[in-house]
């Protein structure tokens, strides 16, 4: 192994140590008692600001750790910069997990995920302005326009068999366990080896395929990719840095599979707006009755504005800005792989799964993947292996984008 590649394996074997204890999400998260309390109250016509209370945590060991991973790490090498700003990241987020409560970690959270009001790439517009446009057009939309089997409801039961025997078949054993969790606040969760389910939720058939090629095919399958990692076994971990682009990509793979419907964008634009909407002082309450109005029900409602307070003041004034992410990861992603198709470079597009990485990552990696230093995917969901099934929806997507449909003739 040559030096600079020993030099820096050590580092990330540092780093993966050090970062261990930093869960941004299982930290900040709130437990479903909160929930079932808030809920109750409302239903007997209370409804009061819940009342969370977070534990201290002191990662300053971590966080002297990291600078010393950063400041050991050479920015001209692809390990180098990669370790450097992973480390910076997590100091980040260590930051945010010691000021939970307060609205300094609304100020962290924006760090690491970005504003509502932050461009969108390549443009002027804002992931607030793609939120009200999807917003929009779901609310002109006939509902009557849902297939039947759109609209029967699917029990977590169901869903849980149905998504096991898939991955079963799709890894050719039990390699990642499907599990019911009555804490759950959030419809789905996923690990390198388990997804979590609310228990007791009630889930769409378009919920059914997009947990599978969300959660599954991009969260489970690039920490098992990333796990196969032979010098960079950070590869498997969600740093907060990579969350743009796993949201995007997650995102991406329901949009190129046929799995993604505009009450799907409807919801990631109101999370958006919540966003907005708490930052500039709307408090929990406030931002329930707006997923209320906006046609959730109760529970979805206390989950979406869960999202958008955990870890900061239920007060007002400050957010967990993390739904942000999800529709500037999408451009950023589908621009990058319509670009790999253009330049000849798809090859790109499948190492992007060989764990969890940036797009700027996955470019300064080809080297080390082609040296042997990096491993390639060992795991590719199915979209992305069919190179010419890949290729030929990215083609008519880039026609697509050069169409003025006011320049179309009218139907009929």
């Amino acid at each position: 192994m040559p030096h600079a590649v020993a030099h820096h394996a050590a580092l990330d074997l540092r780093l993966i140590a050090a970062a261990r204890g930093i869960r941004v999400l299982a930290l900040s998260s709130w437990p479903a008692r909160v929930q079932r309390e808030f809920l109750d109250a409302a239903l007997a016509g209370r409804v009061v600001l819940p009342r969370v209370a977070y534990p201290r945590h002191d990662f300053a060991q971590a966080r002297r750790e990291f600078d010393a991973i950063a400041a050991a790490a050479d920015p001209a090498h692809p390990l180098g910069a990669y370790l450097i700003e992973s480390a910076r990241h997590w100091a980040v987020a260590a930051q945010l997990l010691e000021s939970l409560g307060t609205a300094a970690a609304g100020a962290h959270a924006r760090a690491l995920y970005g504003d509502p009001d932050d461009a969108l790439p390549g443009g002027e517009l804002t992931a607030r302005d793609a939120a009200r446009h999807f917003i929009g057009i779901a609310d002109e939309l006939d509902r009557a326009l849902l297939a039947p089997e759109e609209q029967v409801e699917i029990s977590a039961t169901a869903l849980q068999l149905w998504l096991q025997a898939e991955l079963d078949a799709f890894f050719g054993g039990r390699i990642v366990q499907v599990a019911l969790d009555p804490e759950l606040i959030a419809k789905a969760a996923a690990g390198a080896y388990r997804i979590r389910l609310r228990a007791g939720a009630a889930y769409s058939d378009y919920d059914r395929h997009q947990l599978l090629q969300h959660e599954a095919l991009v969260h489970s399958l690039t920490a098992l990719n990333g796990r196969e990692q032979p010098v960079l076994g950070s590869l498997a971990m969600s740093s907060p840095r990579i969350t743009a682009v796993q949201e995007g990509l997650a995102t991406f793979a329901e949009q190129i599979t046929g799995n993604i419907d505009i009450e799907r964008l409807k919801r990631i634009g109101l999370r958006i707006e919540a966003v907005a909407l708490a930052q500039d002082g709307a408090d929990f309450v406030e931002v329930y009755r707006y997923f209320l109005d906006a046609g959730q029900t109760a529970a979805e409602s206390f989950a979406s504005a869960q999202r958008v307070f955990r870890g900061v003041p239920v007060e007002g004034g400050a957010a967990f800005t993390k739904d942000t992410v999800y529709l500037r990861g999408l451009v950023d992603v589908h621009t990058f792989f319509r670009r790999a198709l253009a330049a000849g470079r798809l090859r790109l597009c499948r190492l992007l799964f060989a764990g969890k990485m940036t797009l700027e990552d996955v470019e300064r990696f080809e080297p080390l993947f082609d040296d042997g230093t990096l491993a390639p995917p060992r795991w590719l969901p199915p979209w992305v292996a069919r190179a010419n099934g890949l290729a030929g929806m990215l083609a008519f997507s880039l026609f697509a984008n050069r169409i003025r449909l006011d320049r179309l003739p009218p139907a009929g």
